[in-house]
């Protein structure tokens, strides 16, 4: 994510696997939301951008989708906080981080100071 188009690329390509594997629309939605406010934190806040990738996930009944937004910036001081609503480093709303846990069914970050952060959040859609 170097260039503000890698973010509509990501979201748009989230969103297309996520249909070609049979979620629902508003599944589809939640997996593009989240998309593109990790691939947007990754363009504003990692200096030499990041990483998305996609996998589709298989469990008995279920499909799913896992997203790993990666890079190697500062890192996040306080993941604690910057996972509460209306914390904003970059006078945005506050409402990223916090609202990709609420919208994806598995979210887990890990982050260290100079190291770089690594999201990892996977959203299950049932099988029909």
């Amino acid at each position: 994510m170097t260039t503000e188009h890698h973010i509509a690329r990501a979201r748009q390509e989230g969103k297309a696997l996520a249909v070609q594997v049979g979620f629902n629309r508003t599944n589809a939605a939640c997996v593009a939301t989240s998309i593109s406010e990790m691939a947007s934190n990754l363009f504003f806040h990692a200096h030499r951008g990041g990483t998305i990738t996609l996998s589709v996930l298989n469990k008995p009944g279920a499909v799913g989708l896992e997203v790993i937004a990666e890079d190697d910036g500062p890192g996040i001081p306080d993941v604690r906080l910057a996972m509460q609503d209306g914390f904003t480093t970059n006078r945005g709303l506050g409402g990223g981080l916090p609202g990709t846990e609420r919208l994806m069914d598995e979210f887990e970050i890990t982050s260290r100071v100079g190291d770089g952060t690594r999201i990892v959040a996977k959203k299950w859609q049932p099988c029909p």
